[in-house]
């Protein structure tokens, strides 16, 4: 009896392995048939800086100070909702300093158009409360305006205007010559916020009226001296920029379905993503293009600084996976894979990122141009081949921006 229930137990533990092992073959032989199914993730990794470009300004003698009638210029490029600020000393004072209205010029009237010619109300004349205007001693007052002085009869300030380009100069005037108050003006500083679409990253740059004022404004006022300040606008002063919803596109063959580097744009929906983020007629036109397996959109909304979008997909041994999202600070940039990717593989793909110029716009400085969509704008139409992105702007890196990655 005990060597039958052994025969009988080793019978069914050997039917029992060969079901097992016979079980684990048929799961592996499905898993090779089964899709996998992965995650992609793209985040925005930028970091905002308050101001999108600044610098500064100077007389062209030794010292560089601006003496009555003579002036200086400065270029730089905005776009509808920014302005201009800048400052610099009223040199024949113990603390006073020239400096535009908070958040600084108006650029644009309300429906986008540019303001030019003489714009000298724009500037007041500000008392820093950091010395005694008559003996020059020490004190500890808030910043107010010089209330007894008209500011626009010392200094006349004039804007001119590339549409192209979206950039403006303005020039410095020392109009004081002759006045009660003549004076020169020192070297000086100048900004403009950035902006994320809905407001300004810094309303009141440089300084805060009626409060007390920061060694970076004091030594301007009481100095003329810009090094604090520049110093501080440039570890403020970056590009930075929206991504838009994610096109993904799993697909065979060696031709990526979204975009031929140094072909022209074919129509098929790149231009929309690249200058508006709407990723809805490449999605259409590519649901016929031979090889496409699959059609994914992460996000359905801007992505800012910080945030994340993502997407589920499946794929097969031997697919591909190709994206694309918009710079969304730009007229008509994307980010995209440049070298073709497995579809199944997993982990950080933002070293195979690229940002590329979609040729079909004008560019104009990344989140500083009146005609890219985060004005309201519409880019000037041009016919460029699809490029890489040069340097001609001060763009971060990829990795700065973008993070992509598969899970």
């Amino acid at each position: 009896m005990k060597k039958t229930f052994l025969k009988i137990t080793a019978s069914v533990a050997g039917i029992m392995t060969a079901f097992a092992l016979s079980a684990c073959n048929d799961s592996d032989n499905n898993m090779m048939d089964i899709p996998s199914q992965r995650t992609i993730t793209f985040e925005n990794v930028v970091t905002p800086k308050d101001f999108v470009e600044s610098g500064s300004f100077q007389g062209t003698g030794t010292p560089p100070i601006i003496l009555p009638g003579q002036s200086a210029s400065i270029t730089f490029s905005a776009g509808k909702a920014q302005a201009l600020m800048f400052a610099t000393m009223y040199g024949a004072s113990k603390d006073w300093f020239f400096a535009s209205k908070q958040p600084g010029i108006k650029l644009f009237t309300d429906n986008g158009t540019a303001i030019t010619g003489d714009v000298s109300s724009s500037v007041l004349l500000w008392d820093n409360g950091t010395k005694d205007n008559m003996t020059g001693q020490a004190e500890n007052k808030p910043i107010t305006q010089v209330s007894n002085v008209n500011a626009s009869q010392l200094m006349k300030l004039n804007l001119s205007y590339n549409e192209a380009t979206s950039e403006f100069t303005l020039t410095i005037n020392n109009t004081s010559g002759g006045t009660a108050n003549e004076t020169p003006f020192s070297p000086g500083v100048w900004a403009v916020s950035n902006y994320n679409g809905t407001q300004l990253l810094n309303s009141v740059p440089f300084f805060t009226p009626n409060s007390l004022s920061n060694p970076e404004i004091t030594d301007i006022a009481q100095m003329g001296n810009i090094d604090k300040m520049k110093a501080k606008l440039n570890a403020n002063t970056g590009i930075m920029t929206g991504l838009s919803p994610a096109l993904v596109v799993i697909y065979r063959g060696d031709k990526n379905p979204i975009y031929e580097l140094g072909k022209m744009d074919n129509g098929m929906g790149l231009k929309e993503i690249a200058q508006t983020g709407n990723v809805s007629k490449l999605q259409n036109s590519l649901k016929s293009f031979p090889g496409i397996k699959g059609i994914y959109v992460a996000g359905n909304a801007p992505v800012p600084p910080g945030n994340k979008i993502m997407t589920k997909f499946t794929a097969d041994q031997g697919d591909k996976i190709a994206y694309a999202t918009m710079f969304g600070f730009s007229n008509d940039w994307f980010y995209a894979n440049e070298a073709s990717i497995d579809a199944t593989v997993k982990g950080d793909l933002s070293s195979k990122t690229t940002l590329f110029d979609s040729g079909t716009g004008v560019d104009q400085y990344p989140g500083a141009g009146n005609r890219q969509a985060l004005f309201g704008g519409t880019p000037q139409s041009e016919n460029m081949v699809i490029s890489k992105v040069g340097t001609q702007y001060p763009v971060p890196a990829v990795q700065n921006v973008i993070k992509v990655t598969v899970n």
